[in-house]
């Protein structure tokens, strides 16, 4: 995969990269588990209408960005939905922070490391390493560090810190100013040609979808 020495840095996409995992968060169990621990919190909606709401929400934000490629953080809109629907004094701040983890856990089906991506990580554990991440900091970070993946890399950008999205190639160009690499020395690693492997390409990065990456684990 490091090409004769070629390749002085690695550049990551997270899930269904180096995290397998499955989410339904439109469903009404999911909602419910949200709605009922957010009335013990001093906030009052129904499970439908969270559901709802918290859909227009983001779409409303995501149309108003001027971004070609918006991303959202979700705390944020947790936090106007709890201020919304307080029946007493609360926190929104914190409570759109702790809403989101909540929300996060609830929708969860399935949330584990590829093996293949660890053994990858591992063998190449002292060439420096980046994540590019379409993904929520607030959960996502510590998904990384329970799945004892965090610690592999050098540097973790996530569109939800700067509401920008892949295949916005910026967050590359962040990546590769971060590793203070030239773009022909980095290799990106990914699951999605649309995300991992058109955009950095255009910058003139190497690319490979994950599946033959693993053949180099």
């Amino acid at each position: 995969m490091l090409q004769n020495g070629r390749i002085k840095g690695l550049i990551f996409d997270c899930y269904k990269t180096l995290i397998n995992i499955k989410t339904d968060e439109r469903s009404r169990e999911t909602n419910q588990r949200v709605s009922h621990w957010m009335l013990y919190q001093g906030v009052r909606i129904e499970p439908e209408r969270l559901r709802e709401v918290y859909k227009w929400k983001v779409i409303d934000r995501l149309n108003n960005s001027g971004q070609q490629h918006p991303d959202i953080r979700i705390e944020e809109i947790f936090a106007e939905i709890c201020a919304e629907n307080a029946y007493r004094e609360i926190d929104p701040c914190w409570l759109g922070i702790e809403t989101a983890k909540i929300f996060r856990t609830a929708s969860i089906k399935k949330l584990e490391a590829y093996p293949q991506s660890r053994a990858l990580l591992e063998k190449y554990r002292h060439v420096p390493k980046c994540i590019v991440s379409n993904a929520q900091r607030v959960f996502t970070e510590q998904e990384l560090r329970f799945l004892g993946l965090y610690d592999y890399f050098d540097h973790v950008i996530l569109s939800s810190d700067h509401k920008i999205k892949k295949p916005d190639t910026r967050l590359f160009q962040m990546a590769l100013d971060q590793l203070g690499l030239e773009p022909h020395e980095v290799l990106s690693v990914g699951d999605t040609p649309e995300n991992d492997i058109y955009p950095p390409q255009s910058l003139g990065m190497n690319a490979m979808h994950i599946h033959d990456a693993w053949r180099y684990a």
